[in-house]
This record gives C-alpha cells, structure tokens and sequence, in this order.
C-alpha cells in the first residue's frame, strides 16, 4: 500500500487542477477505498486518445486501490450537454444512446480493470425521480449561479437562446454524485462547473463534498485545437494498428512529451530520462517509437505493434515516405482550405482538377490516411503531411 504522499504525486499527473487537495488528501487518509466517478455521455459510438487522458486517471486511482465508478450518462444524454455549446444541442434518441453506451463499455476495459470497475447508467436512479422531486432538486441551485458559467454567460449576453433544459444538465450531472456518494469526481477542464455543481449538491444533501479533479483536454495531431473528429485530428482508439501507429509518429517532437505525460503509463523518472537521451543526442524520432508502440499495444496487443512498427520502418526508412520533406505553410480565411485548392497552392498538383482525380484514383493521402472525399475542407491550424502518389509529401500548416 503506498503513502498518501506517494499516491498524491500519482494522482497530480498531468492533473490541471484538484479542488481541494486539502480534502483529497483527507480523503486518502481514512483507510478506505475511494469511490472515484466519472460520467460519460454516449453521444457517439467512438472514443479517441483525448479521451484517455481522464480514463487513464481512472486506472490510476484503480491501481492506487479505489473503486472507480464508470457511471454512463444515457439520462443526460437524452437532454443534451451545453458545455461549451453556442446553440441548444439536440438530445440524442433513447436507441441512439444505448446504442452508443454498449460501445463505450467495449472500449474502457482496453484500459481500466473490469474487476475493479463499476458501470452505472444514471437512468436508475433519474427515471424513478418524479416531477415533485425534479422540482425540489432544482430549489437547490439559482439561476445566477448558473449564469456564473462561461457558456451560458456569453448566450445570454450575446442573445441566444437557453433552454431551460439545459439548466436541469449540470443539475442531474451534481445528483449523479449525490445518488452514488462519490467521494472524487473527474472530468475534463469544460467541466469544472459541473463537477462543482455537485459538490454544492452534496452539501445540500448532507454529505462531505466531493473533490473535483479536472483533467487537461488533449490537443489533436496539429498541436494547436484540441483533439476532435469533426477537426479530423484525431486518433481514434479502434483505429486499425497501422494507422494508429502512423497519426502517433506524425506529431512534433515537441507534443511528443505532452502524449508521454498524459497518454504513456511510464513513470514520469522514466520520461525524463528519456528528455535527457534526446538532449543528449538521441534521435526524438526513436523515443516517438517507443511512445507509439506502447499505445497501440494497449489496444491492438503487442504483436499488432511490433508488426505495425516494422510496417513503419518498411515505408518511411526505407523509401516509401522521405525522412525529410518540403515544409508549407498556407493561409485560409478561418474557415480552412478545400484539399483541391490545398494540393494545388502547395504545388503538389498542377490543378484543381488533376487533385480531384488523384482523389478519385486513391492517391492523395492524410497522415497516410487515404483521402476519398473530394469536398473535404483542411482545418484552419491543422499541420499534417500530405502524399500525393508515391513520391510528393509535404507537411503542411493552415493558419
């Protein structure tokens, strides 16, 4: 069993912020097992790498000896979560959500520990709630306090609309910690009020608060926007290895030690060692290879990532894809670049038309990803190598 002071370093890792860590160490030093939840609504079917960073918190404190409750929102999906949105979010349908949450229990245990982890649907407790109860939980928190938070702040100022479902979200997200007593809950930095909300809730109810510990939110392959699918910066963790493999070598060596904090299950004397290998000389290219092969191990098992090293090495040492390659850098309106326009301006074709025909041949390739959809648009802040045929790469940046 180790030390408070020991599973504090632990748990600080990577962590943005901890609130408070005066409770949390309290708490972990009352001789019982912690119950650690985290929410998850199942609004689409995949998860990528960013979200990992708060699973991989999870199994963390599993491994430190806590319970983690893995709680599946699909109540709250059904209303919808604001967080961060500029217009009411449309909820999800009953089929949709349950859909999607059997993907997501899939996909966890590539990570946590089954035997260690409890999966709940807050449809347990909510769907018993009747309207009278829905009404006094809503008593408990004000219309001003909800305003305090940032995204309904700048609807309300700037004139747009909000649902006053939407207020009931972070309320059901604060009673989910009531119901289930937790004594931590983890969510990523967008969260932090709701993670608050239930600590407020808490208090309401009688119980001891529980402690809100928030997670960065992962920047994508370009470095810059955080990691999403729709900015199609993503790595996805059903990804096939070989693709996974080449996202992960793509990044810059310098968010190659952002991943390693909060995606590698090394020790962090381990990362450091390996910062001074690279200032000592080492090639950053080799400890990205180690990076890479940890990750797709843990999701495809070890001989999918040998094979998709070795795959690696066969196209980018030993000709198929250049060491080294033209770098560009393009400027769009903000609203990204039409890859046509894009091959062309980067001079890698000699028209809009001759790319649209690569296109359609399979020949233009994302981060080795074969490119199909001839409308695509190239995310403003976006930096990714571009292949078009064999023989002409570039990495190009959009600002």
């Amino acid at each position: 069993m180790v030390s408070t002071a020991e599973a504090m370093e632990v748990i600080r890792r990577g962590a943005d912020e901890i609130l408070t860590e005066e409770a949390l160490v309290k708490k972990l030093g009352g001789g019982r097992p912690l119950k650690i939840k985290a929410g998850f609504d199942p609004t689409a079917p995949d998860l990528h790498l960013g979200h990992t960073v708060l699973i991989n918190k999870l199994r963390q404190f599993q491994e430190l000896g806590h319970e983690v409750l893995f709680l599946i929102g699909d109540f709250t999906a059904m209303i919808g979560d604001p967080t961060g949105k500029s217009t009411t979010r449309p909820p999800l349908s009953r089929d949709e959500v349950l859909e999607n949450a059997k993907t997501y229990e899939h996909q966890v245990f590539k990570i946590l520990d089954a035997e260690k982890t409890t999966v709940l649907f807050n449809s347990t407790w909510m769907s018993e709630m009747r309207a009278a109860d829905l009404i006094q939980l809503s008593a408990r928190h004000t219309v001003a306090r909800m305003l305090e938070r940032d995204d309904f702040s700048k609807r309300y100022k700037g004139g747009h609309s909000i649902s006053i479902h939407e207020f009931l979200y972070p309320l059901v997200q604060g009673y989910d910690s009531v119901a289930i007593k937790a004594d931590v809950e983890l969510g990523g930095t967008d969260q932090k009020f709701n993670l608050l909300v239930g600590r407020q809730l808490q208090e309401s109810y009688g119980q001891e608060p529980q402690v809100a510990l928030t997670m960065p939110i992962l920047e994508g392959l370009d470095g810059v926007q955080k990691m999403s699918k729709s900015l199609r910066n993503y790595i996805g963790i059903t990804d096939q290895p070989e693709e996974m493999f080449g996202k992960l070598m793509s990044i810059s060596d310098d968010l190659m030690w952002r991943y390693f904090e909060l995606l590698s299950f090394k020790s962090l004397p381990e990362i450091e060692k390996l910062r001074a290998d690279v200032d000592g000389g080492l090639n950053p290219r080799d400890v990205k290879v180690l990076l890479c092969i940890e990750i797709v191990e843990r999701f495809h098992g070890r001989k999918a990532a040998l094979a998709a090293n070795d795959n690696f090495i066969a196209r980018f040492r030993q000709g198929a894809v250049p060491d080294e390659m033209p770098e560009l850098n393009l400027t769009s309106d903000g609203n990204g670049l039409p890859i046509a326009n894009l091959l062309k301006d980067a001079n890698m074709v000699s028209s809009t038309s001759e790319a649209l025909r690569m296109i359609k041949q399979g020949a233009v390739r994302i981060n080795g990803e074969r490119i199909e959809d001839k409308s695509l648009i190239c995310a403003s802040g976006s930096s990714e190598i571009y292949q078009v045929g064999k023989r002409r790469f570039a990495r190009i940046s959009i600002d």
